[in-house]
C-alpha cells in the first residue's frame, strides 16, 4: 500500500524504476538500501553495516572496513513496480564506481545526513548525476541524531547544490523524540514505533497543523513559481489540488527543476515506505526516458526504450565470481534471449550469452530474458569490458561509454616470491579488467611494476584484493603521485621533415606546426592546411604522433597536457609518403617543439575539508601549512571548527594518522580533487627525473 494514498502520477506503461543510492561517505546509503529490502521483502532480517551483516556490502573488506567499496546492485518490488538499485560507494576515491553507474540509471536518491547536510563527497556525486542528467530526490537521514535539523540541511542543498528543494515532509519530534513526518501532499501523518516497523496514516496531530498547513503552502508557491499548469490552477483557487501537485512535482523532478525532499531516519526504520513511495512517484521509468543515441558507420543511431527494436546494451561493470564472469548490461533496446549471439560493438567479434542472471548483490537467480529496461548481468562474454557496447549482429552500433577518470597515485608492486610472479601478472590484469581506472604499467627505466589509481584507500582495497583473492603476497613500495607537464608558452612555425631511405619504398612527411597554451587540463589538435597538402587520410596518423609525443615531456617524462597543436602547413611526397611517416614526423616534431617550449609541472591538489575541536585548530592550521596548503575557510559550530583547505595531493600521504595523534582521535577529513596546480621550484627540482 502507498504510505501517501495518492494516485501514482506515472504515465509510463513500464513499471520498472532504475535508481542509484548516492552520498557522502556515512550519511546512510547502505543502511537505506538495507531497509528498502526489508521493507519491500526482498530480505527477511535487516541487515546491519556495523554487524557486517549488509546485503550489499558483501565484500569482506567492506564489512572489515565499514564502508561500501564496490557499486553493488539488488532489485525489489513495491507497488506493483519492479525496483533495480545500486548502491554505490561514498568515498571519493571509488567515484569512477559511480560514474559507470550513473551512465546507466534512470534516476537517484541523494542521502544527506541531518546534522551536516551537504558535504564534499555528496556535492561531487551530484555534480556527476548532473554530467548525466539523472533525476534526482532527496532523502534527508538520521534526523533522530543530535543536533539534526530538517531545515538546516535543506538551506545547505539549496546554497551548495544551487538547486530549489520541494520539501513534501515536516518531522515529527526532534532528535531521539522523532517518530514520523506530516506528508504535505497528502496533508497526513506518518508515523512508526520502535516496536514495529509498520508505518502507520492518521490525520495530521493537531499542535502541528498550523505549521504543516504553512510549509504545504510555501511548497505550493515554490511548485507554483517553476510549473505553469500549477500556477494557472493556483492563480484560480488559492491552492492546489493533491493530485494536480503530485503530478507537478513529478515533471519538475524529469526536468531537473526542482528535488523533492524527503526525510527519516533509515536506522530507526522511520521514512522507507514514503521514500519508496516517491520513487515510484517521481523518478522516471525506462519508457519516460529518450532514446539512447549512439553512431554506426559515422551516422547517428538511435534505439528506442522498447521489447521490438534490435537489441542494444552497454556493459558497465565487470567482476570475476567463482560461477564465472560476470558482465553486467543495461539493457536500452530490444531482447536478450538466453543463448543469443550478441555482436561486441568495439571489437566486431560475436558471442553467446550463455545464462543471463538477476542480480542480488553477490546472489543470482536465472531468467530466460532481459527486456529493454533491464538491469542485469551475463555468463559467457569472454571480451566485451566495461564501455563495451552490445548489440544485435544484423544492427551494429556504438553507445557513449562511460567516463574514466586519470589515475592520480601509483605505487610500485612485486611479488614477495619470485615464484608467484607470474600469478602477480595475472591478479593485476583481473583487477584492470574490473576496474578501469586501475591502471598498470611497467616503468621504463627501473623494470618495476607500476599500479596506478585515484587514491591511496583505493591502490589499498586493489593491493589486497590480490592478497586475499589471489593468494599472493606483495610488497608495495611507496605512493607516488601522477605529475604532469604542461606547456606556459608555445612556438610557431616549427618546420621538421621526417625523411628515410634505406632503399626501396622510403618515408617522407614534412610538417609545419604550432604549440600554444591551453586553460583546460586538455589537448587538443587542429589543422589550418588548405589545399590538400596533407591529405586527410593522414589525420588518423597525425593524432596518433601526436599521443605517442605527449606521453612524456621534456621535464621529467611526466605525460603533457594543456595545449593546443596546429598544423599550419606540410608538404607529401608522391611514393614516400604514407601514414607511418607522418606519424613518426609528429612524433619528433611534436617533441622538439616541446623541448624549445616554456615548459611547467603540474601536481594534482585536492580540496580538504578538516573537522576538530575547536581547540586543535592552531596545531591543524600549523600542520597544513607545513603541506604546503592554503586555507580556504574556516567556521565553527557548537564546539567544532570546519577548516577548508587547497593541499597538493602529495602531501597528504599519512595524513589521517597525523591528524588522529594532533588531536586525539576527534579530528576527522574528508578530500575532493580539485585538478592540477604548478608545483614551485624548489619542489619540481628535488622530484626524480629532474
Amino acid at each position: 500500500m502507498r504510505a501517501n494514498g495518492l494516485p501514482l502520477p506515472t504515465p509510463s506503461p513500464t513499471a520498472v524504476r532504475n535508481l542509484g543510492i548516492l552520498a557522502h561517505v556515512d550519511a546512510g546509503k547502505t543502511t537505506v538500501t538495507e531497509r528498502i529490502l526489508f521493507a519491500t521483502g526482498a530480505v527477511h532480517k535487516r541487515g546491519e553495516v556495523h554487524l557486517g551483516t549488509t546485503v550489499t556490502d558483501y565484500d569482506p573488506q567492506e564489512r572489515d572496513r565499514g564502508i561500501t567499496i564496490f557499486a553493488a546492485a539488488v532489485s525489489c518490488t513495491w507497488d506493483g513496480h519492479h525496483v533495480n538499485l545500486i548502491d554505490t560507494p561514498g568515498h571519493v576515491d571509488f567515484a569512477d564506481e559511480v560514474e559507470r553507474s550513473l551512465r546507466v540509471l534512470d534516476g537517484a536518491v541523494a542521502v544527506f545526513d541531518a546534522v551536516v547536510g551537504v558535504e564534499p563527497q555528496s556535492e561531487t556525486v551530484w555534480r556527476q548525476a548532473d554530467r548525466h542528467g539523472v533525476p534526482r530526490i532527496a532523502f534527508v537521514n538520521k534526523l533522530d541524531r543530535a543536533g539534526a535539523d530538517l531545515d538546516t540541511a535543506v538551506a545547505s542543498i539549496r546554497s551548495r547544490l544551487g538547486v530549489v528543494p520541494l520539501v513534501v515532509h515536516q518531522p515529527i519530534g526532534r532528535e531521539d523524540a522523532f517518530t514520523g513526518v506530516v506528508d504535505l501532499v497528502a496533508m497526513r501523518s506518518l508515523c512508526w514505533t520502535d516496536e514495529s516497523a509498520v508505518c502507520t496514516s492518521g490525520p495530521v496531530p493537531e499542535p502541528l497543523r498550523e505549521e504543516a498547513a504553512r510549509r504545504r503552502r510555501l511548497l505550493e508557491e515554490t511548485v507554483a513559481e517553476l510549473h505553469a499548469e500549477a500556477l494557472e490552477e493556483f492563480c484560480a483557487d488559492s491552492a492546489l489540488a493533491d493530485a494536480t501537485l503530485a503530478r507537478a512535482l513529478r515533471e519538475l523532478t524529469l526536468r531537473g527543476d526542482g528535488v523533492v525532499v524527503l526525510c527519516g531516519s533509515a536506522y530507526r526504520n522511520r521514512g522507507i515506505e514514503p521514500l519508496l513511495d516517491a520513487v515510484v512517484a517521481y523518478l522516471p521509468a525506462p519508457a519516460d526516458m529518450p532514446p539512447v543515441r549512439g553512431t554506426a558507420d559515422g551516422a547517428e543511431q538511435e534505439r528506442a526504450p522498447d521489447p521490438a527494436e534490435p537489441f542494444t546494451a552497454l556493459a558497465f561493470k565487470v567482476t570475476a565470481t567463482p560461477t564465472g564472469r560476470l558482465t553486467h548490461l543495461r539493457v536500452y533496446a530490444g531482447t536478450l534471449r538466453k543463448g543469443a549471439t550478441v555482436l561486441d560493438a568495439a571489437t566486431g567479434r560475436t558471442e553467446r550469452v550463455g545464462r543471463i542472471l538477476r542480480v542480488q548483490a553477490d546472489r543470482h537467480e536465472d531468467r530466460e530474458e532481459a527486456v529493454a529496461g533491464d538491469i542485469v548481468a551475463v555468463i559467457g562474454l569472454k571480451s566485451a569490458r566495461a564501455g563495451t557496447t552490445l548489440c544485435a549482429p544484423g544492427a551494429p552500433v556504438v553507445l557513449e561509454p562511460p567516463t574514466v577518470a586519470e589515475p592520480v597515485v601509483s605505487v610500485a608492486v612485486e611479488a614477495r616470491q619470485n615464484a608467484d610472479t607470474g600469478r602477480l601478472a595475472s591478479a593485476l590484469a583481473r583487477l584492470a579488467e574490473e576496474d578501469p581506472s586501475l591502471v598498470v604499467r611497467t616503468d621504463p627505466e627501473s623494470g618495476q611494476t607500476v599500479l596506478s589509481g585515484l587514491g591511496e584507500l583505493h591502490l589499498e582495497v586493489a593491493v589486497e584484493k590480490i592478497r586475499r583473492g589471489h593468494g599472493v603476497e606483495v610488497v608495495v613500495g611507496r605512493p607516488q603521485v601522477s605529475y604532469r607537464e604542461t606547456v606556459v608558452r608555445g612556438v610557431t612555425g616549427l618546420v621538421h621533415r621526417h625523411v628515410k631511405q634505406d632503399g626501396g619504398a622510403g618515408q617522407f612527411a614534412h610538417v609545419v606546426l604550432d604549440v600554444e597554451p591551453l586553460e583546460e587540463p586538455a589537448f587538443e589538435f587542429r589543422s589550418t592546411v588548405v589545399g590538400g597538402r596533407v591529405p586527410q587520410e593522414y589525420a588518423r596518423a597525425v593524432e596518433a604522433g601526436c599521443r605517442d609525443a605527449l606521453a612524456e615531456g621534456p621535464l621529467g617524462g611526466y605525460p603533457v597536457t594543456g595545449l593546443r597543436v596546429t598544423l599550419t602547413d606540410g608538404a607529401t611526397h608522391s611514393k614516400d609518403s604514407s601514414e607511418m611517416a607522418f606519424r613518426a614526423a609528429w612524433r619528433f616534431g611534436l617533441r622538439e617543439a616541446l623541448r624549445l617550449s616554456t615548459m611547467e609541472l603540474l601536481e594534482p591538489v585536492v580540496d580538504v575539508t578538516v573537522s576538530v575541536p575547536e581547540d586543535g585548530v592552531g596545531g591543524v592550521l600549523g600542520d597544513l601549512a607545513a603541506r604546503r596548503g592554503r586555507v580556504c575557510g574556516q567556521s565553527a559550530e557548537a564546539g567544532t571548527a570546519v577548516v577548508t583547505a587547497v593541499v597538493p595531493l602529495a602531501e597528504l600521504f599519512g595524513y589521517a594518522s597525523r591528524l588522529r595523534g594532533r588531536t586525539q582521535g576527534r579530528g576527522v577529513f574528508t578530500t575532493r580533487p580539485a585538478g592540477l596546480a604548478p608545483v614551485p621550484a624548489p619542489v619540481a627540482e628535488a622530484l626524480p627525473g629532474r
